[in-house]
């Protein structure tokens, strides 16, 4: 079964919250592996556990919270998923990318995907934040869609366009805010590739996805953005770059996922308030 969630599912569990909470917000965060602490920058937060929300997934990654928080993040009215979900953890696409379609029923007009990275572009550093220019989605490769099987047009089109998928307005404002902040590494800004996980990639995956044009490596994201922009939300994101992947067989290093969290709380930070800053320009509007 490809869509195992009606339009009606979404909006249950989208009346749920909304008789739960007086937020209405019209931004939304994904916080990425170790990415959840901008949460707690909400003022006037209510926090709900995923598991008390009906239809939603748990989380069960380390660095994942697995919750729901509403709040005010620099005057703006924000609803943030400290944790997401991913195919590795058995989900399909259509679960990963639940609370996307009801954040747009819940009134949300712009998504902000944040998530940890492993650094292909040899320019980049450990603890570099990477603005998401565009992505390249490999399962979608093979078939492996969000958007796969019936279309609700109550949501949008057939066939919605992906060549703008991060919002350029965003993506110039990012930059500008970036230079206000006064930080002594540059803003990078590149393409964010996705695997399906949960094994970290070998030495020649990583060199093929060198050659595809990728800068940054991940293992979420897209199905989440792919949904955003179907439903035309506004998206911007940032991979925090939490380690530089291997490319050199004589190399001896490994990928971990302890290393990502630890060089996740080193830099997180900065990325927490950059993104709240950024939040405050995003415009008012109707929908993107």
């Amino acid at each position: 079964m490809e869509s195992g969630f009606t339009y009606e599912d979404y909006q249950n569990t989208a009346r749920w919250l909304l008789s739960q909470t007086k937020h209405r917000p019209q931004v939304a965060v994904i916080c990425g592996s170790g990415l959840g602490g901008l949460a707690d920058k909400l003022t006037q937060a209510q926090s709900f556990d995923y598991s008390d929300i009906p239809k939603f997934p748990r989380s069960t990654v380390p660095g994942h919270a697995g919750r729901l928080v509403f709040g005010f993040l620099n005057g703006k009215s924000c609803v943030m998923m400290q944790g997401r979900f991913h195919m590795y953890e058995g989900y399909s696409l259509w679960q990963v990318t639940f609370p996307v379609r009801v954040f747009r029923l819940l009134g949300v007009d712009t998504l902000v995907v944040t998530n940890a990275a492993g650094g292909l572009n040899p320019k980049f550093e450990v603890g570099d934040i990477m603005l998401i220019r565009d992505h390249i989605n490999l399962p979608g490769f093979s078939g492996q869609n969000p958007l796969k099987g019936p279309n609700d047009e109550r949501f949008g089109d057939r066939f919605p366009a992906m060549s703008d998928a991060y919002d350029r307005h965003m993506r110039q404002k990012a930059f500008s805010v970036w230079k206000e902040i006064g930080e002594k590494r540059e803003l990078q800004e590149g393409t964010y590739v996705m695997l399906a996980g949960p094994n970290f990639e070998t030495v020649a995956e990583c060199r093929l996805l060198q050659k595809l044009g990728a800068d940054a490596v991940g293992m979420s994201t897209v199905p989440e953005v792919l949904v955003a922009r179907h439903c035309g939300l506004r998206v911007f994101g940032f991979s925090l770059i939490t380690n530089k992947v291997v490319t050199d067989y004589e190399c001896r290093e490994k990928a971990n996922h302890e290393e990502v969290l630890e060089a996740g709380k080193q830099a997180a930070k900065k990325l927490e308030h950059f993104v709240s800053l950024l939040v405050a320009n995003i415009p008012h509007s109707d929908n993107a």
